[in-house]
């Protein structure tokens, strides 16, 4: 790992470990941090082998937001482009949808880019010490990483307008009881709780998996009957798989089993 490599990446398994890394500026997002972990979750979409991205931090914090005086400057007039070539959108506002599950566990602070880098998660966990804030308006501008369109979904209207206009912080607890993140641990145990439920996911058919995340994502996105229309045939061609007849085998043996992918 170079000295100044912003985002780690490890295997464990099928898992990508993808880990913020500038602890000294509390893991604030420069640009070569936005490049990395978008060029991070294009490796998690390519390789067969990777089921399930995992991201966590590095230090005692999650992430204090974007570096402004890195990041603002390169604000142009259609916005502002993280993706290199080979890279994936995190916050999935533009570009290529990820078709993988990502877990997600969090820490210390956690402002602005990284409440929706949750929320463009599929599973998170969080310190109890944890302190959250979507702190756009109080800089001057609006949540551009998909806040206005994904946290009233989370939360509700209400819960969400709270924290998106005001700029307040608020605790895990809150975090917790308004469904952004579903479970919180003592400090110190979000990592390995995290990366216990991506393997948990990991072990599941990952054919199985990509199709439920899809399918939910549609009813999300374009109502119930998209949904509708789309699970029937997905469940032909799930059965057909080599993995359902790896998962009848396993059932009618009781024995655990070992998904291929295919």
């Amino acid at each position: 790992m170079s000295e100044n490599t912003r985002v780690t990446v490890d295997r464990d398994g099928h898992v990508l470990l993808i880990g913020f890394h500038r602890p000294e500026k509390r893991n604030a997002a420069d640009m070569q941090l936005l490049e990395e972990l978008s060029l991070a979750y294009g490796e998690l979409e390519r390789d067969p082998e990777l089921r399930v991205g995992f991201v966590y931090a590095h230090g005692d914090h999650f992430t204090g937001g974007l570096d402004l005086a890195d990041v603002g400057p390169r604000i142009g007039p259609t916005g502002l482009d993280i993706v290199p070539e080979g890279g994936i959108n995190p916050w999935q506002v533009s570009g290529q949808s990820l078709t993988k599950p990502v877990v997600i566990a969090v820490q210390g602070t956690c402002l602005t880019l990284g409440i929706e880098l949750i929320l463009a998660s599929d599973i998170a966990v969080a310190a109890a010490g944890t302190t959250f804030g979507q702190i756009e308006v109080a800089r001057g501008i609006l949540p551009f990483g998909g806040a206005t369109i994904r946290f009233p979904r989370a939360a509700g209207w209400g819960n969400a307008m709270r924290w998106i206009l005001t700029g307040d912080s608020f605790d895990a607890a809150e975090a917790h009881r308004i469904g952004l993140v579903q479970e919180v641990v003592p400090d110190g145990e979000q990592y390995n709780r995290g990366l216990e439920i991506a393997h948990r996911v990991a072990a599941q058919a990952p054919l199985a998996v990509q199709a439920a995340l899809a399918n939910a994502r549609i009813a999300v996105r374009a109502g119930d009957a998209a949904a509708e229309v789309a699970l029937q045939p997905d469940l032909v061609r799930l059965a057909g798989s080599r993995d359902a007849a790896i998962g009848m085998e396993a059932f009618v043996s009781r024995t655990p089993a070992e998904f291929i992918g295919e």
